[in-house]
């Protein structure tokens, strides 16, 4: 009996010892590895292998102890499932957290950001897809569908104008089309009652004012001038004039080394050379900012029909009325600009 006993006995402090390893293993494997260096970023493309992921997430430089978590993950059976996505690894996490979001695909939002000067449909789809998972050749094909693009309710010419710049938060696994379909909802809430009402009242429709207003920010990058110069070119409109604005001779060019617009550049047939044809080019020749699009919407009343740079080279104008006024304005900055010249040469 009294043998009996022992053996029992033996037999509990076995698995109390067991149980007490396993408890201790449990709590190495899933509990350790406090986050440090305040965290990290894992990126799970839909091509990234097992072996991969565990890399990346070391490499993240977020966690101290690289086997606890593989043996966490073994057995949490995470090579069998894992999603795509953005991860953060945030202080407080432990492994059999930071497992669970690889699992489970609780990715965090991440901030896109549209600036710059965008002129064109292939430096939009660059913009995306160098902050997105999807390539910037998926942005360029999606951005280019002729059948998207009208069912938005644009043309070829006037849907850079659909693209407001700003910095947008969403997943960073988000496919081109739901993007495109996020910057349409993003522009039909800029565009309030406020908004169409100014568009309105000064007589243009809503592509025209981004139109418009892609020219205001090629002119001048001053915010407090930018009324200024819309309120010159809708003074030009109204009398009918030609608009003449470099930048859109530029954009026609399509030539980025011309950095100066000379008159051999004005023979250019295109429907963008404001110097040959009345009104506004077909649509933007850059993706204006919103600052510039309320320039427009909010332009300064005046009588002013000429601009020129001023001769201070902080890259605000001189305004005038008249032809002779600005004649005295340009011949100022010209003199100013030789004798820059001059003592840069010496």
């Amino acid at each position: 009996m009294k043998r009996v006993s022992k053996i029992v006995l033996v037999i509990l402090i076995l698995c109390a010892a067991v149980g007490l390893v396993a408890g201790f293993v449990y709590y190495k494997a899933f509990n350790q590895n406090n986050v440090i260096n305040g965290g990290g970023v894992v990126k799970v493309y839909p091509t990234t292998t097992y072996e991969e992921l565990v890399k990346s997430v070391f490499d993240s430089e977020a966690i101290e102890d690289i086997k606890s978590f593989k043996l966490a993950a073994k057995v949490m059976k995470l090579d069998e499932e894992y999603k795509e996505g953005y991860y953060l690894i945030t202080p407080g996490m432990n492994n059999k957290a930071i497992i669970r979001m690889l699992h489970f695909g609780w990715q965090s939002p991440v901030n896109i950001t549209l600036s710059g000067y965008i002129r064109s449909y292939e430096s939009l789809a660059a913009k995306f897809g160098s902050q997105l998972m999807s390539d910037s050749t998926a942005f360029d094909a999606a951005i280019k569908d002729m059948d998207k693009i009208s069912a938005y309710g644009f043309t070829k010419e006037t849907y850079l104008g659909m693209f407001i710049p700003n910095t947008y938060e969403v997943y960073w696994t988000a496919s081109p089309e739901e993007i495109l379909d996020r910057m349409k909802r993003e522009y039909d809430a800029f565009w309030n009652e406020d908004r169409i009402a100014k568009a309105k009242k000064i007589g243009l429709s809503r592509a025209e004012v981004s139109t418009l207003a892609s020219i205001v920010i090629e002119e001048t990058k001053y915010e407090p001038e930018m009324p200024t110069v819309a309120g010159v070119y809708i003074n030009r409109l109204k009398k009918g004039m030609l608009l003449q604005a470099d930048p859109t001779v530029k954009f026609a060019l399509n030539d980025p080394s011309v950095k100066r617009i000379l008159n051999k550049h004005l023979k250019i047939d295109s429907p963008y050379n404001t110097y040959k044809y009345k009104g506004l080019p077909p649509g933007p020749i850059t993706v204006p900012p919103i600052s510039a699009l309320d320039a427009v919407l909010n332009y300064q009343h005046h009588t002013y029909i000429y601009f020129c740079a001023r001769d201070t080279f902080d890259g605000q104008h001189f305004f005038a009325t008249t032809y002779s006024e600005h004649l005295k304005n340009a011949r100022k900055y010209q003199k100013a600009l030789t004798q820059r010249q001059k003592d840069q040469a010496k």
